[in-house]
Order: structure tokens, then C-alpha cells, then sequence
């Protein structure tokens, strides 16, 4: 996109934007696996209105550089502190989905001096199981990420949805063909390493756990294992949407942030 700016941090070029009023409180936005900045469109026109909103693509992701892995979240998370640190000088409100949870959540504890309000969306603190993830990855080495296009969109949307949005689906699909396989890998294992449920009870920002009701990749039984752990957390539950809720039903996910955010 031609609104792409790129900025060296933390030894990786990421790509990032701003959209909404220069004054505005900063909302920060951190992508899934296997996505980009670009999964957000449906909240810009709704969360601009209230906040400047930072976008970026997580290293091995998008525009983003492709850094030899395997990652860890620590270092995903030390990239989105250095971004905020160079970009904003100061907190920003924190919302992740996926990955981008997963890095909030480290974010939070790491760097408490750089988060307000943090929301966590279809995410969980660990993940099931190494077998799984193994097998997802080798998939991706040997055959590419196009292997992996129809095993994903059945986990991130419910069949109603894939067959009523034939135009959401086809933009989602799109970026999961378009995202590198060896940043895909390496971001891959850094899911699958992840387990930070022991430092949950260390974030201090007020939290917003959303979770999709038929969410099958992180299901509402790990979004409550967050809503348990964390102390100043509350949760909302989206009905009838899988993983990538924010594309499923986007006004119920704009309300429960806006409302959440502005409170």
C-alpha cells in the first residue's frame, strides 16, 4: 500500500501506518498469523473516530522483514515495544488478535510503561499441541503456505460466513497465499514454544479478553484461563463467530473495543 512507512527497530525494517486525528489517543494493532495490517480494515473507519490508530506488519509478515527464525514472543514483543518507543515516545492502548494477543500479552509484563488499556482477542497464554504445530509447519516447508489456505479458513470462520462472504473470504485467503513460508515458519514456532500463562497475573493494564463463541483455534475455554489469570480483566463473548471475529462480525467486535476503550 502506498501509505506504507518503514522503520528499522530492533534489527528488523517494519512496516507500519497511522490512520485517524494526530491528537487522538494512539490505539496500537497487532496482526494474526499469517496476516497483515490489512486485517484490520474493517475497524478503521469505527476506530478513528475516537483514536490514532497504529498498524504494522509483525516481523516475517506483510512488508515486514523476513529475519532468519525461529522467533519467540519475547521477541515479537520486544519488536512492538521498540515501535512504540520510536514511533509514539509513550503508552498506547494495546489490541491483539491471534499472535498479535499473544504478544500482548508479553508486551504488557515486559514493558507495562508502554500499555493503557490492553485488549486481548481470540488468543490464548499456551497452546495445544507441539504434534500439531509440527505437522502445520512441515506442511509449509514442504508444500508452501498455499497447502494451508483450506485448513485455515475453516478454523477462522464458521461455514455460514464462508459461504455468505465470498469477498471477505477471497481477501483473507489472499493474504495467507501472500505471507513468506520461512516468516510464517519461524512465527509458527514461536506459537508454538509459547507458554506464558505464569505471568499473566503480572499484567497490570485493565484487559479486555474478546472471544469468539465457536472460535476452534483459540477457544473460549483458553480466552477464560486469561480472564481467570489476569487481575483487572473482563471478557466479552462474541456469538456466532469463529476465530477472526473482527472480520466476522465487525460491529459487534467495534462496540465491545470502542466501548471498552472509551469507558
Amino acid at each position: 500500500m502506498t501509505d506504507l512507512n518503514f522503520i528499522d527497530v530492533n534489527g528488523v525494517r517494519t512496516a507500519y501506518r497511522f490512520d485517524g486525528p494526530t491528537d487522538a489517543p494512539v490505539l496500537m494493532l497487532s496482526n494474526s498469523l499469517m496476516s497483515t495490517h490489512r486485517m484490520w480494515d474493517p475497524q478503521m473507519t469505527a476506530f478513528t473516530r475516537h483514536h490514532r490508530v497504529l498498524r504494522y506488519d509483525t516481523r516475517g509478515h506483510g512488508s515486514s522483514q523476513t529475519t532468519p527464525g525461529p522467533y519467540s514472543i519475547e521477541r515479537l514483543a520486544e519488536d512492538a515495544a521498540a515501535l512504540i518507543d520510536s514511533l509514539v515516545g509513550g503508552p498506547v492502548h494495546f489490541l491483539g488478535l491471534s499472535m498479535g494477543g499473544m504478544i500482548g500479552q508479553r508486551l504488557a509484563v515486559s514493558r507495562p510503561d508502554l500499555v493503557n488499556k490492553l485488549v486481548l482477542c481470540d488468543t490464548a497464554s499456551i497452546m495445544p499441541t507441539p504434534e500439531m504445530w509440527n505437522g502445520r509447519i512441515s506442511t509449509a516447508e514442504q508444500n508452501g503456505l498455499e497447502a494451508l489456505v483450506g485448513s485455515t479458513i475453516k478454523r477462522w470462520f464458521t461455514e455460514p460466513f464462508i459461504q455468505a462472504s465470498p469477498a471477505a473470504i477471497g481477501f483473507v485467503e489472499g493474504m495467507i497465499r501472500d505471507t513468506d513460508a520461512p516468516g510464517y515458519i519461524a512465527c509458527a514456532k514461536a506459537i508454538r514454544d509459547m507458554n506464558q500463562t505464569h505471568i499473566l497475573k503480572d499484567i497490570k493494564a485493565r484487559t479486555l479478553v474478546l472471544i469468539g463463541a465457536l472460535d476452534p483455534a483459540c477457544t473460549p475455554q483458553q480466552g477464560e484461563v486469561l480472564h481467570a489469570h489476569i487481575p483487572a480483566a473482563e471478557t466479552v463473548t462474541i456469538e456466532d463467530a469463529a476465530h477472526l471475529s473482527n472480520i466476522e462480525k465487525p460491529t459487534e467486535f467495534n462496540e465491545a473495543v470502542l466501548s471498552f476503550l472509551t469507558e
